[in-house]
């Protein structure tokens, strides 16, 4: 078996592992968000201990890239698609970690009715899941058209934060007795909303592969 066949096989079991690293963090988000909206304290609880196995996860990506940068040497593209994994690795850790602070105010509301059905919160995190796939898969597939179709999904969920954000502000000036629940409500969207950036975070990094040129579509 040659050099260049055993370092393609350890580039392949890399993808492999970010997929499963974006596959995790997708359903960190799915969790977290049904835990707010069903205010299920059970499901909060599940996202804050599952954010181990993400951490785990992205720790053993950072040191099989570094292993592959020392003991592969490489150059051009192959480095790049290594700096390229390091990096959307810690996007993807990042996005698990706001999964856990979405968890952490469904705890905070606890059983508290609801002050409003909770519906552009579950937009914002379909959207964003949505992104996590689609990023990946044009990072797997090196196209950097579908990396920034990705990145403009980001706008309509900066969209749907500003609507919470103004309906909320509302409310609370209408009835200050909302404005606890409200304020976690407002962490919520801002949590959502800083995953989206991430997001195109990701979609930067396979634009990079592709042409060796840095991008900012935030």
């Amino acid at each position: 078996m040659t050099t260049r066949h055993l370092f393609d096989e350890a580039l392949e079991d890399l993808n492999q592992k970010i997929y499963q690293l974006g596959e995790l963090v997708r359903s960190q988000i799915d969790i977290a968000i049904k835990s707010l909206v069903n205010q299920d304290l059970e499901l909060a609880n599940q996202v804050i201990t599952g954010d181990l196995q993400v951490n785990e996860l992205q720790a053993k990506i950072e040191e099989q890239c570094t292993l592959l940068m020392a003991t592969q040497q490489p150059f051009a593209k192959d480095l790049r698609k290594i700096v390229a994994n390091f990096k959307i690795s810690i996007n993807l850790e990042r996005i698990g970690d706001h999964a856990v602070d979405i968890a952490k105010q469904s705890l905070r509301i606890g059983s508290q009715e609801l002050m409003k059905p909770l519906i552009d919160l579950p937009r914002m995190a379909e959207l964003v899941r949505e992104m996590v796939a689609q990023g990946l898969e044009a990072c797997k597939n090196e196209n950097v058209e579908e990396a920034m179709a990705m990145a403009a999904k980001d706008d309509m969920v900066d969209h749907l934060y500003n609507q919470i954000f103004r309906e909320l502000l509302v409310l609370m000036i209408e009835k200050p007795s909302t404005i606890n629940q409200a304020t976690y409500l407002l962490f919520a969207g801002r949590f959502l909303e800083r995953m989206g950036d991430y997001c195109t975070n990701i979609s930067e990094e396979t634009i990079y592969v592709v042409t060796g040129k840095r991008s900012d579509l935030n």
